[in-house]
């Protein structure tokens, strides 16, 4: 404490006469002359002027660096010129002592501290600790912080009980690369850091705890992204036995509403019941399974007035529209809506539309015109209004047309509510789908899920890939304004049922056993019947904050290529820690060879 009175966010006019002592950083000097200068200190909880009025102290402090850490001690008077805009704005301290607490042994910052946000961000990373001194930047961590004490709190007033789970584990196939730490007694094997505290939840609820929750870490090897930091990131993960989707809804459209209103750059939130909308819907309304629902369009049909209208990318296709009504753009906001579409999902967006006098005019308007009744009332147009189209099988269909849509959607604010929290369920995923690298069956989302109409559906579909596709899940995602916030579901509790639903995908009861004896033993002692899901805390908070990336509520995030360049992570390590764990490392030799062919 260094015996500080007062924190530097704390002085008000009531407290003139009082003499006090302050200790912070040496933010800034402004000197008038040679004894009449005016000082910025600045703490965690904000900044004081103080006022230098003799020749001595200003020779002390102008010896100083900025960022040094000093104490001053004086008193306490009201300011002459007033600055409303601080909450100390009405005071100054006189110093009668100043003590240098720190010293800054650079004469230059990498940044300037109240502007660290403009800086390159791998400078901001590499010191983050200045970067951190911004209060813009501070501000959000201990948004942050707020946020997460309350997330507790109430779930504790829901009856939570909070558990911590192992982070050295063993390797589960959750469906990205593992964090794997080898040994030291076991050599040739390795702990995995965990994904998700997935089955040890499960196992929890065959325990006989009945509500779990945890602020969990979780860590997956896999690339960055503006809401995904690479590495490690923590979610609000919650477990409930005895329980169905309903139950899991309830609880969350309770939690989340009142946080986001208190705490988010919009005030309104969705209030409950959030909107349930079943995936196979999502996708055909609005191109995804992550709708913005503060955007009014909607994605709709048109393949059988446009398929066979002779412009040769519809030939056959499916055909997808999005009608955006009094569409005011230019050509050139035509041209880059476009272009913008296809950057983002690798295809072409066409166009055309019903000028004020009901004629096709512009984009692909000439193949249109001649079956203009059939294109007008198949998507209701009326006068001025854009129509924005995608083709391709279903699914790149669709897709296209969803980034159109959110394109569309943000090019005005005729078409977007930009100031509310829009939350919606999205629900009924498909319990299989044919994998697009692997090109055969394999679990759609979760392979610990409940598939709607149990074991006789599962029965129904073993011998049909076709009958497989159309088994839904008790699975359910949680979206705000487009974002992912999580994923969740009703369990497989039952031994039967989930060896049934692995055998779908050519694993046998022996593959689940050795890939989760732990889960699968439990579950044959009776399991109770049990639901979960586990919201993103960074993403959430990002959301809250109203920030684009997510690096800026992570106190010490990594880079876009997982580095640490503040602590030089990853690093090599010596030898004697290498033999330690039994492990050696090979040098790739493509290179090598490829240097000599050369």
């Amino acid at each position: 404490m260094q015996g500080r009175t007062h924190n530097c966010g704390e002085l008000r006019l009531s407290d003139a006469g009082a003499k006090v002592k302050l200790v912070g950083w040496f933010e800034n000097l402004r000197k008038v002359s040679k004894n009449l200068g005016f000082l910025v200190l600045r703490d965690f909880y904000g900044t004081t002027q103080i006022v230098v009025e003799t020749e001595e102290i200003m020779e002390q402090l102008s010896a100083y660096n900025y960022e040094s850490t000093i104490s001053v001690e004086g008193v306490v008077r009201e300011r002459s010129s007033k600055n409303a805009k601080l909450p100390t704005g009405e005071i100054e301290v006189v110093p009668e002592k100043v003590e240098l607490l720190g010293r800054c042994q650079y004469n230059e910052l990498p940044f300037q501290i109240n502007h660290s946000k403009e800086a390159d961000e791998n400078l901001r990373l590499k010191y983050r600790y200045l970067d951190l001194r911004n209060p813009a930047v501070k501000d959000k961590i201990v948004l942050r912080s707020k946020i997460v004490a309350e997330l507790r709190q109430s779930m504790i007033a829901h009856d939570f009980m909070e558990i911590t789970t192992p982070i050295l584990t063993c390797s589960s196939p959750e469906g990205a690369r593992d964090y794997l730490v080898p040994s030291r007694n076991h050599p040739g094997k390795f702990y995995a850091l965990p994904q998700a505290p997935q089955q040890f939840k499960q196992l929890l609820m065959a325990s006989g705890f009945d509500r779990y929750f945890q602020i969990a870490p979780c860590f997956r090897d896999e690339d960055a992204r503006a809401d995904r930091s690479p590495g490690e990131f923590y979610q609000l993960d919650m477990e409930m036995a005895f329980a169905d989707q309903e139950d899991v809804f309830a609880v969350l459209e309770d939690v989340l509403p009142p946080i986001f209103s208190k705490y988010g750059i919009y005030k309104n939130a969705s209030k409950p019941p959030f909107r349930r909308i079943a995936y196979l819907d999502a996708m055909d309304q609005y191109g995804t399974d992550k709708p913005d629902l503060r955007i009014k369009l909607i994605v709709q049909d048109a393949t059988d007035v446009l398929a066979d209208c002779g412009f040769g990318p519809f030939e056959g296709r499916t055909v997808k529209a999005v009608v955006a009504s009094a569409f005011t753009g230019t050509r050139k906001a035509i041209d880059k809506l476009c272009a913008d579409v296809e950057v983002q999902s690798g295809q072409k967006a066409y166009w055309f539309r019903l000028d004020d006098q009901g004629e096709l005019v512009g984009g692909i308007s000439k193949f249109v015109k001649e079956r203009k009744d059939a294109v007008v009332s198949a998507l209701g147009l009326k006068p001025g209004d854009f129509v924005g189209v995608t083709a391709g099988d279903l699914r790149t269909a669709q897709k296209t047309a969803g980034v159109l849509l959110k394109t569309l959607g943000n090019s005005s604010d005729a078409y977007i509510d930009k100031n509310s929290y829009e939350f919606c369920w999205i629900v009924d995923f498909p319990m299989y789908e044919i994998g697009e690298e692997s090109g055969v069956l394999e679990f759609c989302h979760n392979p610990f899920s409940m598939p709607q109409g149990g074991l006789n559906a599962l029965e129904a579909a073993e011998k049909s890939t076709e009958d497989a596709l159309k088994i839904l899940a008790y699975q359910y995602d949680l979206v705000c304004n487009g974002v992912e916030l999580s994923s969740g579901a009703v369990r497989n509790h039952d031994p039967e049922i989930m060896v049934k639903a692995f055998n779908i995908v050519g694993l046998g009861e022996d593959d689940v056993k050795a890939k989760f004896p732990a889960m699968y033993n439990a579950f044959c002692y009776g399991a109770p019947p049990h639901a979960g899901i586990a919201p993103g805390v960074d993403r959430m908070i990002m959301l809250i904050a109203g920030e684009d990336s997510i690096r800026e509520i992570i106190p010490f995030p990594m880079n876009k290529n997982a580095q640490d360049v503040m602590m030089g992570a990853p690093a090599e390590v010596e030898e004697r820690q290498l033999k330690d764990v039994h492990i050696q490392i090979v040098k790739e030799e493509k290179k090598d060879k490829a240097e000599k062919a050369e």
